[in-house]
């Protein structure tokens, strides 16, 4: 019986390294785009951006709760980022093109996970409505598609490749 325990328990964890690493590899990159665009193009500061991801849960209160706001606002980035790993590697599971053709699987889940926080999470969310330029847009949608999604799709595909 331990045996048989001890063979199954590290297989049972193979998830975790793909979903964290990927996830928190996407969550900075996407980190770093947002303060640094947000900094250079508009002075908005890391502690700014962070209160607005936090926005989300806080509404605009967000902007006056200082670093408590803006700790919710990491852990919430990691958190969604973290998720859409795990997603990714689920469905990783069951289509191995995923991770065969990882770059290209990884640009249209990009493309899918920019989608899926501006057309739901956020309108369903209590953020408050930030105007956005064309340029601002176009690169947010670039950084998903070119940098995020990719990232995720990699990094399962590195560690599957690892392990076997």
């Amino acid at each position: 019986m331990n045996a048989v325990s001890e063979t199954v328990r590290p297989q049972s964890r193979n998830w975790l390294a793909p979903v964290f690493g990927g996830g928190i590899l996407a969550g900075a990159i996407d980190l770093t785009f947002a303060c640094t665009y947000h900094g250079l193009v508009s002075g908005v500061p890391p502690l700014r951006i962070l209160q607005s991801i936090a926005s989300g849960l806080f509404g605009p209160d967000s902007f006056k709760m200082g670093y408590a706001s803006a700790a919710v606002g990491f852990v919430a980035h990691f958190f969604i980022l973290i998720v859409a790993a795990a997603m990714f590697y689920a469905a990783s599971r069951r289509l191995a093109f995923l991770r065969e053709y990882a770059y290209v699987a990884g640009m249209a889940f990009g493309v899918a996970i920019y989608c899926t926080m501006n057309y739901v999470v956020l309108p369903l969310s209590a953020v408050p409505h930030f105007k956005s330029t064309t340029v601002g847009a176009l690169s947010d949608f670039g950084v998903h598609v070119l940098l995020l999604g990719p990232a995720i799709a990699l990094v399962v595909r590195y560690f599957d490749r690892a392990r076997g």
